[in-house]
């Protein structure tokens, strides 16, 4: 992983995590959730990377807000993991994520200014 993009660093670093995670979660026999959360995990870092190459600045912002949406997504799988009973949980992907739309947030806020 080429390193010096904020975004896509903890993106990608973020992904590994959830790979991870949803192995716990098979493991457990929850794969619905599993499944859910593993393509929307996965996804923020996907469209933040395909934004690198968009071809204007709207197509990067569009990407980037679907970056988001994937975001609040893999947030309320968490969550629903986090007050489940018999799920496990992780409370440190949940901070990562909170990191990670924080960053996304301020990028498309940077962008449209521009």
């Amino acid at each position: 992983m080429e390193k010096g993009n904020v975004i896509l660093d903890l993106t990608f670093d973020f992904a590994v995590k959830i790979i991870a995670f949803c192995e716990q979660l098979e493991e457990k026999k929850k794969y619905a959730i599993a499944r859910q959360l593993i393509r929307s995990g996965t996804a923020i870092g996907s469209m933040a990377n395909e934004a690198q190459d968009s071809e204007s600045k709207a197509d990067f912002v569009h990407k980037l807000k679907i970056a988001a949406k994937e975001a609040r997504e893999t947030r309320y799988w968490l969550n629903l993991c986090k007050h489940a009973k018999s799920y496990p949980f992780d409370e440190v992907l949940l901070v990562d994520l909170d990191s990670i739309q924080k960053v996304l947030n301020k990028i498309i806020a940077t962008s449209k200014r521009r």
